[in-house]
């Protein structure tokens, strides 16, 4: 991977991880028509998530200390609340992420096929999303917080959209448009950071845990990720405000034709 492919996919990643339209499906796809794969892919998928998960932090600073100040007070108030449904939203994509990774990863693959079929998925999610008219609710509760969680867990999924999929649930179940796009990156920081972990300890198993990839491109890479994660997590959250998620919808249609249509070729 030469320091240009690098900046590509770094800003691909960093966009993509916030939009709703699957960073795993678009590195997928980059990655495939730069024919990259192997410990270097693995090496820079990592460098490129931690990037986005910093950018989380810089966008949504405030939010995180406000939980944070709530909770070394020690009692049961709203930010003690908002940090426990966090806590319940992370059960199932940790019970998928400790058991049953490596296994869809088997079945599934991430071949083009999956991740056409994943972003049309994608598609009718927000599509469904954007017309339905559930009543809305004044707070996220833990139930609703552990049914978003499910969608983040199915979205281990190749093309199935992380962000696209928490948010097109919570807004199907009624959560305000203005508190649920923070939720829902805020309830992904420890899932990200955990899967580099994982996917850090299994490139250590081969040895080179950066494979052949240089460190140019590895900076190219985190530096784009985290500059164009920090556009699209702001942006992100006007786009969930102002209820304008079809538009993705659309996009996400599109490219998934696109990728069935080309991994029959």
């Amino acid at each position: 991977m030469d320091w240009l492919q690098a900046l590509i996919l770094g800003l691909v990643q960093g966009l993509t991880e916030y939009l709703p339209v699957s960073s795993s499906g678009h590195l997928a796809i980059g990655s495939y028509l730069f024919g990259i794969e192997g410990e270097e892919n693995l090496a820079f998928t990592v460098v490129v998530h931690v990037a986005t998960i910093l950018s989380t932090f810089v966008i949504l600073w405030s939010e995180i200390d406000w939980i944070l100040r709530g909770l070394f007070k020690f009692k049961m108030n709203d930010e003690t609340k908002y940090f426990l449904n966090i806590v319940v939203s992370m059960i199932p994509i940790g019970i998928v992420g400790v058991f049953f990774k490596d296994t869809v990863e088997e079945v599934f693959g991430s071949g083009l096929l999956i991740v056409g079929c994943m972003l049309i998925l994608t598609a009718s999610l927000l599509t469904f999303s954007y017309y339905a008219k559930p009543r809305i609710k004044e707070e996220i509760t833990w139930k609703d917080a552990l049914v978003i969680g499910l969608a983040q867990a199915a979205a281990v999924m190749p093309g199935l959209s992380r962000s696209g999929s928490t948010i097109a649930t919570g807004l199907m179940l009624g959560n305000k448009k203005e508190k649920l796009a923070q939720f829902s990156f805020l309830m992904v920081i420890p899932p990200i950071l955990g899967e580099a972990l994982l996917d850090m300890l299994k490139a250590m198993k081969g040895g080179n845990p950066f494979g052949d990839i240089s460190t140019l491109s590895l900076a190219v890479g985190f530096v784009a990720a985290f500059i164009s994660g920090c556009l699209a997590c702001k942006w992100m959250i006007s786009i969930v405000k102002k209820g304008k998620l079809i538009y993705f919808g659309i996009y996400c249609a599109i490219v998934g034709a696109i990728t069935l249509i080309c991994s029959f070729l």
